[in-house]
């Protein structure tokens, strides 16, 4: 059981949230090193506690980054951001945050909590509302299963606050943030939502940074052991390795606060699953057998291949490089690289009729049922 991230977790974590964050969720690679840096700076490493163990009654608050990656990875931020936000809200509530859920375990929004976590002197609860990331913020179990939008907080990076005290819908909030967000320069820091200690009990998806942590640290084993991870990560999270093959093709552009686009990818078929990184055997000597095609808004929601429809949101796409598994953002994409597309069961929490009505395909408008993946991520 995870009771703290020390210096020692954060490569493995990382890793693991960008591998879960289906090619959203912020870079992973800057909030890794704002993450260690804050660690290094409080002296201290961040607690983790489970949310079985937070009293019905208290307070916790949902946090996150919202924007689109393109926006985030470029803009200069001043780092605590989420903390002023917090602060903002328990002012607004009188009352004190007990502890700091992350919004959604996908890419750099795993991390950004918990350097808010330590500049509040808060614990982290092992779990989040997504399992992976989600583009709009409506889309968590936390409001899913009833928890109110409101109140909720947006800070930028000078220091900028706005408090919603009211709000007409989940979907309204999203609206309304995102074009606030817009106003802020592309992103900004999200508090939402705040529930009870039983609220959490009731919609949170549960330890999924330990989850994170065992992922990476996979990765990181097959790499010491010069082992190609992407069968091995697919084994872990009870998926599979859907497709392998070249970029041959990206467009993507920054619309209303989102990353969107498509790309496309020529497959081929390695000569073995486990072939060593080095080895000079070639790897498209079993020649193309397709194209894959992924649409992405923020996040991997649906792969086709010529046309076949492979995998849809909620289950989890995400592109991770052949050689050493490390997970590719959509932000990241380009021309040439070789991948692996990983395809992953979406948690149980996420596959149920009033989950998907606001995250299975049609939500996102495909005119496609969602058929899941046997089993489940966690």
């Amino acid at each position: 059981m995870l009771r703290s991230v020390t210096l020692n977790d954060t490569q493995a974590i990382a890793i693991g949230a960008g591998i879960l964050g289906t090619g959203g969720g912020g870079s992973t690679y800057l909030n890794r090193l704002r993450l260690d840096n804050e660690i290094r700076q409080q002296g201290c490493d961040v607690a983790i506690v489970q949310a079985d163990d937070v009293p019905d009654d208290a307070l916790v608050c949902a946090v996150g980054g919202m924007g689109a990656p393109t926006v985030s990875n470029e803009k200069l931020q001043a780092g605590d951001e989420i903390k002023t936000a917090v602060r903002a809200l328990e002012n607004h509530l009188r009352q004190k945050i007990h502890a700091i859920v992350i919004g959604e375990i996908g890419g750099g929004n795993a991390l950004g909590p918990m350097i808010a976590a330590l500049q509040l002197g808060l614990p982290v609860v092992d779990g989040d509302g997504m399992g992976r990331a989600f583009p709009e913020l409506q889309m968590d179990t936390f409001m899913i299963y009833g928890a109110a939008p409101a109140p909720f907080a947006l800070a930028d990076s000078h220091g900028n606050v706005s408090i919603f005290t009211r709000i007409g819908s989940a979907e309204q909030a999203e609206e309304f943030a995102r074009s606030l967000t817009i106003e802020m320069g592309g992103s900004a820091a999200l508090v939402m939502p705040v529930m009870t200690g039983a609220e959490l009990k009731a919609t949170v998806i549960r330890d999924t940074v330990s989850l994170a942590k065992r992922i990476g640290e996979t990765v990181l084993e097959c790499r010491a052991r010069s082992i190609e991870p992407a069968e091995t990560i697919a084994a872990l999270c009870h998926g599979k390795v859907l497709f392998t093959g070249k970029i041959i093709d990206v467009e993507r552009r920054t619309v209303a606060g989102f990353a969107r686009g498509r790309l496309k990818i020529s497959a081929f078929t390695p000569q073995h699953p486990t072939q060593r990184i080095g080895d000079s055997a070639p790897r498209e000597a079993g020649g193309p057998r397709g194209v894959l095609e992924i649409d992405f808004q923020n996040e991997n929601l649906i792969a086709r291949d010529n046309g076949a429809v492979l995998c849809t949101v909620p289950d989890l796409l995400t592109l991770v490089t052949l050689e050493d598994g490390e997970p590719i953002g959509t932000e990241s994409l380009r021309y040439g690289l070789r991948v692996a597309v990983l395809a992953m069961p979406a948690p149980k929490e996420l596959k149920t009729p009033e989950a998907l009505a606001v995250v299975g395909p049609r939500a996102f408008g495909y005119d496609v049922d969602f058929s899941p993946m046997a089993g489940d991520l966690l």
